[in-house]
């Protein structure tokens, strides 16, 4: 469609009116502008799919680790993440549990107790949040025993599972050099519907096309809210935890660049979290998270500038992360709109052109959103754990749900967002994700 409303373009803009000839160029001009910026996402698919994840050597596994869960009214998910930790094939002796129950209304706090964790309850009216979460722990283990009577700090959220070899692989990580460190990021609930499956997918991406490229370059990956791990010294030099924008993740790593850091990727560490499954708690989930990456624009953008025009090229990728592709697209497509609009008034009829310039963004992004999820679902086949089919079927629901986030971006960008906690309830295990094609909540 758009390469035909080019050729009618050249061969007849001059039969266009003043507002259909801008509308196209516009639109053209804007189509041209992302295909430059975001090109390169392309090289680190090709990078991925020629290059394997890289593989760290054994080590004598002596690092002590802190592991860090934030968890708001919990009680039915976290045993899982705790039996998870616990069936860790590293040293118990070597990593020992926090577990900050904030603001909780329910048996959180004992639950965690009864599992082994060193639990802080944290209440009153001070800020609500994850990051200011994390500060509470982390300044409590600064007066108890010192930020440095641990190797690294292990993050992690409540509903998450992991697989028994998940500090062991973080730890081969560490030991070789990487002071912040992702993860593989896998779903609980991908097969449930196709805002379930929107986010898993996403999230595979992330991690196998992102994240794996960029370690693989020598680039920074990108924390992505749970699953990472901090080396002491980060942490030391921080204060505990200093960052407290919607989207603290992004925030942290975006900070963690501009001081001559780089996230590192371990591919053989894998978790499972839940993800949304109503478009109520998609909707409020994903406009926290637009309007973080505005925030994190606001406060960073200038000094990622900077390093951008010395051309490191961490942070022109973090650049181009923060300032989504979204942003642009949502000025074409409310540009075109109010063009379209705009005609009808001065001229007193409907635009084809117009009419064929917003329908061509729509058949684009459908398409290259298409491609891109294809793409991911054909190289995690066998991480996705759900029937096939219905893998299959939620493919073609990916570009609806990723654009979906074009009006959210919309809300998020002119309303006040705040933080709100997203209820989980699928109390599952490895194991039961594997092996059920399905996962199936079950009661406590």
């Amino acid at each position: 469609m758009f390469f035909e409303l080019l050729r009618d373009f050249l061969l007849h803009g001059h039969k266009l009116t003043t507002v259909e000839r801008f509308g196209f160029g516009f639109s053209l001009g804007v189509g041209i502008l992302l295909a430059v910026l975001y090109a390169y996402q392309f090289v680190y698919i090709f990078v991925s799919l020629i290059k394997r994840p890289r593989r760290y050597p054994p080590t004598d596994q002596t690092s002590r680790y802190a592991v860090l869960i934030a968890a708001r009214n919990e009680e039915a998910v976290l045993p899982e993440l705790l039996k998870s930790l616990a069936a860790q094939d590293y040293p118990q002796e070597r990593f020992r549990v926090f577990v900050v129950a904030d603001h909780c209304t329910d048996s959180t706090a004992a639950v965690a107790r009864q599992h082994g964790a060193t639990v802080l309850e944290r209440d009153g009216d001070g800020p609500r949040g994850k990051g200011h979460a994390l500060q509470f722990l982390l300044s409590h283990i600064q007066r108890t025993e010192g930020f440095r009577a641990y190797s690294a700090y292990l993050f992690f959220d409540a509903d998450n599972v992991l697989r028994p070899q998940f500090i062991t692989e973080m730890d081969k990580a560490h030991v070789a050099g990487n002071r912040i460190l992702t993860c593989y990021r896998n779903s609980k609930n991908y097969g449930t519907n196709w805002i379930s499956a929107g986010y898993g997918l996403w999230f595979l991406r992330e991690s196998r096309h992102l994240n794996n490229p960029r370690a693989l370059l020598g680039a920074s990956a990108a924390i992505s809210g749970t699953g990472f791990l901090v080396d002491a010294e980060i942490i030391e030099r921080n204060g505990g935890w200093a960052h407290f924008l919607l989207t603290e993740d992004i925030e942290f790593t975006v900070d963690s660049v501009l001081h001559g850091e780089r996230v590192g990727y371990c591919h053989g560490a894998e978790l499972f979290d839940e993800q949304p499954e109503t478009f109520r708690q998609s909707y409020w989930q994903r406009k926290r998270w637009a309007k973080g990456f505005f925030q994190v624009c606001y406060h960073y953008g200038g000094k990622l500038l900077q390093g951008a025009l010395r051309l490191r090229w961490p942070c022109i990728d973090l650049l181009l992360s923060i300032l989504p592709a979204f942003l642009l697209s949502l000025i074409q497509l409310v540009t075109l709109t109010g063009l379209y609009v705009a005609h009808l008034i001065l001229y007193g009829w409907f635009s084809g052109p117009l009419l064929g310039c917003i329908a061509s963004f729509f058949t684009f992004a459908y398409a290259l959103l298409l491609v891109v999820g294809a793409i991911t679902l054909a190289t995690e086949w066998h991480s996705i754990h759900c029937k096939k089919w219905r893998a299959v079927v939620y493919l073609f629901s990916f570009p609806i749900f990723m654009m979906t986030y074009i009006p959210i971006s919309l809300a998020a960008l002119f309303s006040h967002v705040e933080w709100r906690p997203i209820e989980h309830k699928h109390v599952t295990t490895v194991a039961e994700i594997e092996g059920k094609g399905n996962v199936q909540k079950r009661k406590k």
